[in-house]
């Protein structure tokens, strides 16, 4: 049996392999944003997104260059997130996966344009007739992580994010706020799976269940982080939630609670999984990885 350690290093190692093909520098007028277009996207994070479409899709026997280009079309919206994220008008971070974030290795413009040409290329990868030969299929992935990345969704949870630091949230309020910020990029990751197969609902809604409950675990283990990680293993600044008086789950339920959380909705996610049976062993090991990692 295929270890989740060894698994997640192959797919980290095939979607760098693919997005360092993808994104080969130019000599032309704007090599300087290329070169930060590969500065933020490559060498970095744990490429946990495409690893749950590249699980998700092999439940259904999809080709592995089917999957490996949704799951890299989706770490490109995912890097501009954070790209734009961590800019002095957001979260204004000078860390990032261990090194200066992308406004602070080149400027706030190239970064802002980094984000700019990141997210049309995801949508020009799943456009392509090698992610899928069915251009319907095409069509849907596409819809799918417009949605999950837009004003209902990713960008959406960001604007409320902002307003966390002003006003006082409630905890459906913050469950709200990181199932549109965090949430469905995840839960996209795994139904994406479903689309490329085109699974049957009940299975495309078994997935989308154990998204919704992976996607909070996520969330809560990261405001867990937040407090009780260090810069060195995080890799980026901690306690900032705190310092902004930022509502998070933690500061609702205080950290034993949140903890207690994260570990319910990680057993409700995996029993989401008993449809599946032992082909989805690296999804439930996947749902443990997110509350017990240190980054």
């Amino acid at each position: 049996m295929v270890s989740l350690n060894d698994a997640l290093a192959d797919t980290a190692a095939k979607v760098e392999k693919f997005l360092d093909q993808l994104l080969a520098v130019e000599d032309a007028t704007e090599h300087r944003l290329n070169e930060a277009i590969r500065y933020a996207t490559l060498d970095g994070g744990k490429r946990l997104r495409p690893f749950l479409v590249m699980q998700s899709a092999s439940l259904f026997g999809v080709g592995e260059r089917s999957a490996l280009r949704t799951g890299a079309a989706l770490e490109l919206i995912h890097c501009y997130s954070l790209v734009h994220d961590d800019l002095p008008a957001m979260d204004d971070d000078d860390l990032r996966r261990g090194k200066p974030t992308v406004h602070k290795e080149f400027d706030e413009a190239t970064a802002i344009l980094t984000g700019d040409a990141l997210q049309p290329l995801a949508f020009e990868v799943l456009a392509h007739p090698e992610t899928h030969s069915n251009a319907n299929v095409r069509v849907d992935l596409i819809a799918a992580l417009a949605h999950a990345s837009g004003a209902h969704g990713m960008v959406g949870g960001q604007m409320i994010d902002l307003q966390a630091e002003t006003a006082t949230f409630n905890i459906g309020q913050i469950t709200r706020l990181q199932r549109l910020k965090t949430g469905e990029l995840i839960a996209y990751a795994c139904e994406a799976g479903a689309i490329l197969g085109q699974a049957p609902n009940k299975a495309h809604e078994a997935l989308r269940r154990y998204a919704h409950d992976l996607g909070l675990a996520f969330q809560i283990a990261d405001d867990l982080l937040d407090v009780e990680g260090s810069v060195e293993e995080v890799g980026k600044a901690v306690n900032k939630d705190e310092d902004a008086g930022k509502a998070t789950f933690v500061s609702i339920l205080g950290v034993e609670q949140a903890r207690s959380q994260a570990n319910r909705l990680v057993e409700q996610a995996i029993a989401h999984l008993a449809l599946f049976g032992d082909k989805a062993d690296l999804l439930c090991q996947a749902a443990k990885f997110v509350v017990e990692r240190k980054s």
